[in-house]
């Protein structure tokens, strides 16, 4: 330990040992450690004022390579921070520093509008509809891909089960019911019903689906689905009669209904037969003689379909070929890269028939005529290709897809679900009957057998 003395051995005489090194002692700590000056002890002779500025407020004050700057908070940009410069300069740079004013700006109001508060209960609901609309399965909300993603979209939203989404689907249904319900009943109109019979081709199962048609207060033509049911075997006129009956009273409509469209078959008189019986014919128009409907497009499907019957093994060749192109999705590609090549313009693809629908042979012979030239060359470029079209056959099949057109438009116009169609059904009967005499002065042996056998059945 050093003494009095060896501290004091140096000094010139008069001079305070203690005075005269403590500005020593700072500067030797300052070189090791970076300490803000202000930060010294209070107990120092050299102590600086404490800083009072609001400019220390947006900036740190450090001590770099032996000298003290002001490092921004925002933009980190380095100042003098010495205190003999003061800190003007410093507030100047708070004023203008882009950091800053991009850290301190408000939301528009644009923006808050923007803002939309999470609603669990609202999305639940959207999720339901969402697999309503789609058909998509119920299981779909325990599939680990798609809780991943609804995690990623929205962390907040619980993940719901498949009976809470069945729970939930059925709640959509009774809302949806009520309000048709109301609807019907404001509308005080007669509500005219069309009912279906399908079966599914997979299952075997059959299936009704009975649709309601009635005018509301602006006069707008509504249509709304009342029933999908599935129908036990036998599909006999009691069973149906059952469940339409089930039906129109579940919707207390009994006494409202105008006519009920069926298509036109043996089982379906049955079925209106037994459906008077077990409802009061008092309500029906005319005491229910005009209940019974015939489906126009349905009669109009029949009379093509005989027709078709004549000519199916003429486009037989024509439909092989589009069998074979449409067989694989490689064979598809080949036929794409052909199709590009001779620069056919079509959005259409090749499709096969189909033969409980006629217009879908119709839809199939215009498209494949689009790409006659695509068959010819596909044929001298595959070797496993061995179908060959025939230019009179290209021929009668143009003639066929030309006289198909008018049935084909009769057809969507019958089919549609936003207008009225029973006005329309005289005069284009008529005029299918006019063009089917037509026909049968063609000297064409096959159009002519054809047009005969459709005019008997019209």
């Amino acid at each position: 330990m050093l003494s009095y003395g060896e501290l004091s051995h140096g000094f010139s005489e008069g001079s305070s040992p203690v005075a005269s090194h403590q500005p020593n002692a700072i500067d030797d700590i300052n070189d090791h450690v970076d300490v803000d000056e202000n930060e010294i002890d209070s107990t120092l002779p050299s102590q600086k004022r404490k800083k009072t500025s609001d400019a220390w407020n947006h900036f740190q004050k450090k001590k770099i390579d032996g000298e003290y700057c002001a490092i921004c908070n925002y933009c980190q940009k380095k100042l003098s921070g010495k205190s003999a410069n003061g800190t003007n300069h410093l507030l100047r740079h708070v004023n203008s520093c882009p950091e800053r004013k991009e850290a301190n700006k408000e939301p528009n109001k644009t923006e808050k509008q923007k803002e939309i508060p999470f609603d669990q209960e609202k999305s639940r609901m959207d999720l339901a509809k969402m697999i309503i609309v789609h058909g998509y399965p119920l299981s779909m909300v325990d599939y680990v891909g798609f809780r991943k993603f609804i995690h990623g979209l929205q962390p907040a939203f619980k993940m719901v089960s498949r009976n809470t989404v069945k729970a939930d689907i059925m709640k959509i249904y009774d809302y949806e019911k009520d309000n048709t319900l109301k609807l019907i009943k404001s509308s005080q109109s007669k509500v005219a019903l069309t009912c279906d019979m399908w079966t599914a081709s997979n299952q075997r199962k059959g299936f009704m689906a009975i649709t309601a048609h009635f005018i509301d207060l602006s006069w707008s033509l509504q249509s709304r689905l009342l029933r999908f049911v599935y129908v036990p075997c036998p599909h006999a006129n009691e069973v149906l009669c059952d469940v339409l009956v089930d039906c129109i009273i579940d919707w207390n409509i009994d006494k409202n209904i105008s006519t009920i469209t069926l298509d036109n078959c043996s089982t379906n008189d049955a079925l209106i037969d037994t459906l008077k019986s077990n409802l009061n014919l008092s309500s029906f128009i005319l005491n229910g003689d005009l209940l019974h409907m015939r489906c126009a497009a349905y009669i109009l499907n029949l009379i093509v379909k005989y027709g078709l019957e004549v000519i199916k093994d003429s486009i037989e060749r024509i439909r092989e070929s589009v069998a074979y192109w449409t067989a694989t999705p490689k064979r598809e590609e080949k036929f794409e890269e052909v199709y590009r090549q001779c620069r056919v313009s079509c959005s259409k693809k090749l499709g096969l028939d189909c033969p409980t629908r006629w217009n879908s042979t119709y839809l199939m012979l215009h498209t494949a005529l689009v790409f006659k030239d695509v068959f010819s060359r596909l044929k001298q470029r595959e070797i496993q290709y061995k179908i060959e079209i025939k230019e009179e056959e290209w021929g009668f099949a143009k003639d066929i897809c030309g006289k198909l057109k008018i049935f084909y438009n009769i057809t969507e116009l019958f089919s549609g679900t936003k207008y009225p169609t029973s006005n329309n059904f005289f005069h284009n009967v008529c005029n299918i009957r006019l063009v089917l005499k037509e026909w049968q002065a063609s000297t064409d042996t096959k159009i002519k057998e054809m047009a005969a056998k459709s005019d008997f059945q019209v």
